[in-house]
């Protein structure tokens, strides 16, 4: 989500859409107004602590980040703003109570949704509090129009929000194709020395948040079946990321299960990385999963793809757009890790179908871009201005 507000923002500034973002501060070293470039500023708004909130605790800071909100808004003449464009669905609330105060529309995109999440629960999850699944609810019947990455996506906010399927625009994320690229010769080679990587061993790469949701321990149950099947296999299983969300009750699950299968020395565990360091993790693979029980998207299959590199997906949510399926990856229906190991040792083992794929994937990711992304929200924000004063 961090990924997207900030990547439209700079592409509806070079469009010259001027972008105010209003985020919770969690840092007193950061200057309350940045600008990240121009016609993008950035305000960090003081509502609770900096730091040592979970998930669970900012549903309580909403009235002061509302407070802050419009503080901001009351030091300009009135019609300053011309749109809200909310996201996830603490924020879609401050956008409810703005938006008519400030005679603007409202534009809500939820990224992931409570009912949706709960209906794909990995076991021994924590599902999302009724006071989400309201509040999401009241958001899209409220909203003056919704963005859904999917039209799978789509079809689950009217199924299960009973949202009107005229006021939701259909726009995928994209990725930063300047960044994620395949690279020149040896671009594998080096990305591996640089990530203390083996030149020469299989490497299959997790990028994400360490909680159930993601789940990273289908992976790793799949990796101790591959080396079951085979003990001497020249494997490396890299895991990007940080415990998050429900991850949190248990931070060290997944090393503790690593560890059960006897299989530590074959796994590498690396912390959250900025987004030009992932370049190298992707170019370092030879796979990259992405197992999650639900994505939106999936914009890390997506950036994988644009590196060049073979996915394998779990047959879920926006995952079916984000991979072309048997072109640039191949998805995976459920997540019994002898189905997954099924697939990996598939596409591990046969260089011709991995190469295919991996040579195929570039050309599928060039089909989104954050630019594409920007045109069709500012269309979405012209049919939300022309709705809401007709």
């Amino acid at each position: 989500m961090n990924v997207f507000i900030l990547q439209t923002a700079r592409q509806l500034a070079r469009c010259g859409v001027e972008v105010e973002i209003f985020t919770r501060a969690t840092k007193s070293s950061r200057d309350p107004i940045e600008e990240e470039e121009p016609g993008v500023r950035v305000r960090h708004v003081l509502a609770g602590p900096f730091g040592g909130l979970t998930k669970y605790d900012l549903p309580q800071e909403l009235c002061s980040f509302a407070h802050g909100v419009m503080q901001v808004e009351a030091r300009h003449e009135p019609g300053y703003f011309d749109l809200i464009h909310s996201h996830y669905w603490l924020s879609g609330q401050v956008g409810l109570l703005a938006a008519p105060r400030w005679r603007v529309p409202l534009v809500h995109t939820f990224h992931t949704v409570a009912a949706v999440k709960n209906a794909t629960l990995a076991a021994g999850d924590t599902p999302e509090p009724q006071e989400r699944l309201e509040a999401e609810a009241r958001i899209a019947q409220e909203a003056t129009r919704l963005t859904a990455n999917t039209p799978a996506e789509k079809q689950e906010l009217v199924k299960l929000l009973h949202t009107e399927s005229q006021k939701i625009d259909v726009i995928p994320p994209g990725a930063d194709l300047s960044l994620f690229t395949p690279g020149g010769p040896g671009a594998t080679e080096e990305a591996r020395r640089k990530l203390g990587l083996r030149v020469d061993d299989q490497i299959v790469a997790f990028v994400g948040r360490i909680q159930p949701l993601k789940a990273p321990d289908v992976l790793v149950a799949a990796a101790g079946e591959l080396f079951r099947r085979r003990p001497g296999r020249n494997l490396t299983i890299v895991i990007v990321g940080g415990p998050s969300g429900s991850g949190m009750d248990r931070p060290t699950r997944l090393e503790e299960q690593v560890r059960d299968l006897g299989i530590a020395s074959h796994v590498k565990f690396f912390r959250p990385m900025p987004p030009h360091d992932l370049v190298e993790v992707f170019r370092a693979a030879d796979v990259v999963a992405v197992p999650s029980h639900n994505e939106s998207f999936g914009l890390v299959a997506l950036e994988a793809q644009a590196c060049g590199t073979a996915v394998v997906a779990a047959n879920v949510g926006g995952l079916s757009l984000a991979v072309d399926d048997g072109v640039s990856g191949l998805l995976v229906d459920g997540h019994d890790p002898q189905r997954w190991a099924d697939v990996l040792e598939k596409v591990l083992d046969d260089d011709a179908l991995r190469i295919g794929l991996a040579i195929s994937a570039p050309g599928h990711a060039s089909n989104f871009s954050w630019v594409h992304t920007a045109r069709g929200l500012i269309k979405s924000y012209q049919r939300a201005r022309e709705q809401y004063y007709s």
